[in-house]
């Protein structure tokens, strides 16, 4: 596995194109129009336009992306996540053409991907599972009697996909009717799958996952379990490990559960399985990510295991070089992510040019980012521009070290989480580990009047970034008369920035 074509952008393309480097395999990068010059065609080693904007045309075209693979001569694909990295189709083709999917065998991803099967077989590997109706809901009466054997509230779900798409908690019989109209309406849009099913919604639980690393000789690992509790729409925005809530005792059997359902499903690679945990610490198969997920870094940060390089190994045919005793824990790991959204919008995508972006340092900081100054945050796709991972000997230091590296993230030109996840810091329920998937609506109800709580720490950091736009444009200006004075050798090459394009 010399070359591996990354299918996807942003910061996780980035942070792939890394690992290769470290594992001395060439990295190719693949870009949209919008993301000519983006911060991970710049790291690759190698870059192949997509020729288009949106995602349909882009980054989830499959023919695109195998001709390419084809063209550059790629051994292997990683999909990082999203767009195509839970498709069992492509996984499928990868495999037909000859060129390694760096994810689990497309059998598993179709298993596991359809949320109806995947309750089959975790309740086959005894698994403990919320209240359910197992099957697709075609009679509205017949839903209606199910509701009310189940008991309300309920939880409507889509069938195919997640993040929040097709699902709707219903708390009394006169909901369920628009409910069951809406849900299969909205996973179609999202999924092209209209089927759903109904659970017993877990008033205010927490969101429990436990990251696992399976190779194909039989061996699988967890490495411990990751709080990601704090949402918003249903999808995370911070988490951190291990949780403030989970025990020895509850954190082995957790992980046994989720080795318990990787070994029944026959699964190859790196993935996570999701649990709710009730006020009892009770928990309930939720489902399972069939990919790397969003906030891998604080386990890695944790454990000391970099979870790209095993899926390389992985996708190698190695065996895993730790058994379970080898996993070792250490300290305490906080990640938020950083969004280019208004909180006090509720979390509204905030588009526009980057005129200033200044990343956090210091002990314990991680910023795995995805974006430069000058670069634009588009509407075509995730506002998702870093993650900002702190570390410490223990939570509260976590969090000091956390808020701190918040206090210094300068980012000027569009809204962004960083004002929403200093509220969270400094949240004495947080603080004390009093956490829920209702937190956001429970510890503030009216968000403007909590972040005005903070406005002068908000306008110092709005000083700050207006220094260094103005230090930035004095710069370019410096740059663009040097430039002006001599031919650029680079381009002279046909380089750009230190990589060659191919268009």
């Amino acid at each position: 596995m010399k070359k591996i074509l990354i299918a996807n952008r942003g910061e996780i393309a980035v942070r792939v194109a890394r690992a290769c480097r470290d594992a001395g395999i060439i990295s190719v990068a693949v870009y949209s129009d919008p993301d000519r010059s983006a911060f991970h065609v710049r790291v690759a080693n190698q870059a192949f336009s997509l020729k288009g904007s949106t995602s349909a045309e882009t980054y989830l075209d499959q023919d695109k992306l195998l001709e390419i693979a084809s063209q550059c001569g790629a051994d292997a694909i990683h999909p990082g996540y999203g767009f195509l990295a839970e498709n069992d189709q492509f996984a499928e083709r990868c495999r037909e053409a000859g060129i390694i999917f760096i994810g689990p065998p497309p059998e598993v991803i179709k298993l596991l991907g359809d949320k109806l099967e995947a309750r089959k077989m975790a309740a086959q590997a005894g698994l403990p599972l919320a209240p359910a109706v197992d099957r697709n809901i075609e009679d509205n009466a017949e839903a209606h009697n199910d509701a009310r054997r189940i008991g309300y509230p309920i939880l409507i779900k889509a069938a195919a996909g997640g993040g929040g798409k097709g699902m709707r908690i219903v708390y009394n019989e006169s909901e369920l009717e628009a409910a069951l109209i809406t849900a299969p309406s909205e996973a179609c849009s999202a999924f092209g799958d209209k089927r759903i099913y109904m659970e017993k919604y877990i008033s205010r639980p927490r969101h429990i996952e436990i990251q696992i690393l399976a190779d194909a000789h039989g061996n699988i690992v967890h490495t411990g379990e990751r709080e990601c509790s704090i949402q918003r729409r249903h999808q995370k925005i911070i988490e951190e490990a291990p949780s403030p809530a989970i025990d020895d005792n509850l954190r082995m059997q957790m992980g046994e559960a989720a080795t318990e359902l990787a070994r029944a499903s026959g699964y190859i690679g790196a993935g996570t399985v999701e649990f709710l945990v009730d006020d009892n610490l009770k928990f309930y198969f939720l489902e399972v990510n069939t990919r790397l997920q969003v906030e891998h870094p604080v386990t890695e940060v944790v454990t000391g295991i970099d979870f790209v390089l095993e899926q390389f190994k992985i996708a190698r045919q190695e065996r895993l070089s730790f058994t379970q005793q080898d996993i070792q824990r250490h300290g305490h790991a906080i990640e938020c992510r950083i969004y280019a959204e208004d909180a006090s919008a509720g979390f509204m995508p905030s588009i526009g040019h980057l005129s200033a972006y200044h990343e956090p340092a210091g002990p314990g900081i991680r910023v795995d980012s995805g974006y430069c100054s000058g670069d634009t945050i588009s509407l075509y796709y995730d506002p998702l521009m870093a993650k900002l991972i702190s570390w410490g000997t223990d939570r509260p230091q976590a969090i000091g070290r956390m808020r701190r590296a918040l206090s210094e993230y300068i980012i000027q030109g569009v809204a962004s989480t960083i004002p929403f996840a200093l509220l969270v810091m400094d949240n004495s329920s947080f603080r004390a580990g009093h956490i829920s998937t209702h937190f956001i609506q429970d510890e503030f109800p009216n968000m403007d009047e909590c972040l005005a709580c903070i406005e002068s720490e908000i306008e110092l950091m709005a000083m700050a970034a207006a220094i260094v736009d103005l230090q930035h444009k004095s710069h370019s200006i410096k740059t663009d008369s040097q430039k002006n004075s001599a031919a650029n050798p680079w381009k002279m090459s046909g380089r750009i920035n230190g990589y060659r394009r191919v268009e």
